[in-house]
């Protein structure tokens, strides 16, 4: 899929989204019933808001190449 200069890019797009995934993993690792509170549950908020748009960026840059432009609805 050709990119158009400075625009986003599939690569890097994915990269970012599986960084993020793993700094979720790390902070719910790091998590313990005496850890749980408020700025903890606030930010396990803030990354998985910062992944889920990651995740969107992503799928609507693979959807580009499909004939419809749209990622297919999951079969799950």
């Amino acid at each position: 899929m050709p990119e158009d200069a400075g625009g986003p890019a599939l690569e890097p797009t994915l990269s970012e989204w599986l960084r993020a995934r793993e700094e979720t993993a790390g902070h719910l690792s790091a998590g313990s019933p005496d850890t749980v509170d408020d700025t903890w549950v606030q930010r396990l908020s803030d990354l998985l808001a910062t992944e889920r748009s990651w995740q969107d960026q992503y799928t609507d840059l693979v959807a580009l190449g499909s004939l419809d432009g749209r990622f297919p609805p999951s079969s799950r």
